[in-house]
């Protein structure tokens, strides 16, 4: 759990500077470099995230709902940190 949480808050943040720092300076100032660096890490946290997320619903017996609440977080700014604190904490 210890990982997938790490996964989570690395999730979070890397789509966070996505959004919030490497898409404006991509679309005011042309540069598309940030969003370059940033987006294959991302991704690969994004698809980790989901790959535990399903290994920890089957392990945890987590309901539906649950997985499907979890897995929105990942697609929400800042929805990671709060299914940290809401779900991932034991």
């Amino acid at each position: 759990m210890k990982l997938f949480r790490f996964i989570a808050f690395l999730e979070g943040a890397s789509y966070l500077l996505l959004l919030f720092i490497a898409s404006p300076i991509k679309y005011f100032y042309g540069d598309a470099s940030f969003v370059k660096m940033l987006g294959m890490p991302h991704g690969i946290l994004f698809v980790a995230y989901v790959g535990f997320a399903l290994y920890f619903m089957q392990m945890h017996e987590w309901t539906l709902k649950k997985l499907i609440i979890v897995l929105l977080g990942a697609v929400i700014p800042f929805g990671t940190f709060y299914i940290d604190k809401k779900y991932l904490r034991v």
